[in-house]
């Protein structure tokens, strides 16, 4: 997945960039495009003239979204885990925990499909292969470590990254994700 936006003006990079702050830390549908203008210096014909459309904006924010999630989980997995193994499987909940420690408002894409998921929006389609990335990604890295059931060991270990996102922030639960490192340990070693 890649955000390609070199098209962009600079008035669109400042709606794009305030309409990514204020869906994040707002709600999508809690948030106008006179307010995305407002904050970006521009106006709502600014937007429809770049963007076409709020939904196409909502799409655009996700994918950027996406894009930076998965270069930060490669790019930590690289400094942190950069041998395949038991330890680099881990690592991508241990990079969930930075990201989260620095994110507060829970994951963007559950967020989003909580607002948006029961329709035809085009942001959904962005939120389902985000999903399929990281169940990709620990496909990918079970299978590097050599552990047997890499698929169902994948899709079990993105069941306990996903729950681990919800009950860190909706449950309330400061120690999901050393429980959910802890649940993965315990999957791959069975």
């Amino acid at each position: 997945m890649s955000t390609d936006t070199a098209w962009m003006t600079p008035a669109g990079e400042r709606l794009l960039d305030a309409a990514s702050e204020l869906f994040y830390t707002r709600g999508i549908r809690a948030v106008g495009v006179d307010t995305i203008a407002e904050v970006a210096g521009t106006t709502k014909k600014t937007l429809y003239d770049r963007f076409g459309s709020k939904d196409r904006l909502v799409a655009l924010y996700l994918e950027r979204r996406a894009e930076r999630w998965q270069v930060y989980v490669l790019a930590y997995l690289a400094e942190h885990a950069p041998t395949p193994g038991t330890k680099r499987v881990l690592a991508v909940l241990d990079a969930l925990d930075v990201w989260q420690g620095q994110h507060m408002e829970g994951c963007a894409f559950v967020n989003a499909y909580a607002e948006i998921g029961k329709s035809d929006h085009p942001g959904v389609a962005v939120i389902r292969a985000d999903k399929q990335w990281i169940r990709d990604l620990y496909q990918q890295l079970v299978r590097e470590a050599g552990l047997p059931s890499p698929g169902r060991k994948a899709a079990q270990l993105a069941l306990v990254h996903e729950g681990a996102l919800v009950l860190a922030t909706a449950g309330g639960q400061s120690d999901a994700m050393r429980q959910a490192r802890s649940a993965a340990a315990t999957l791959l070693a069975a």
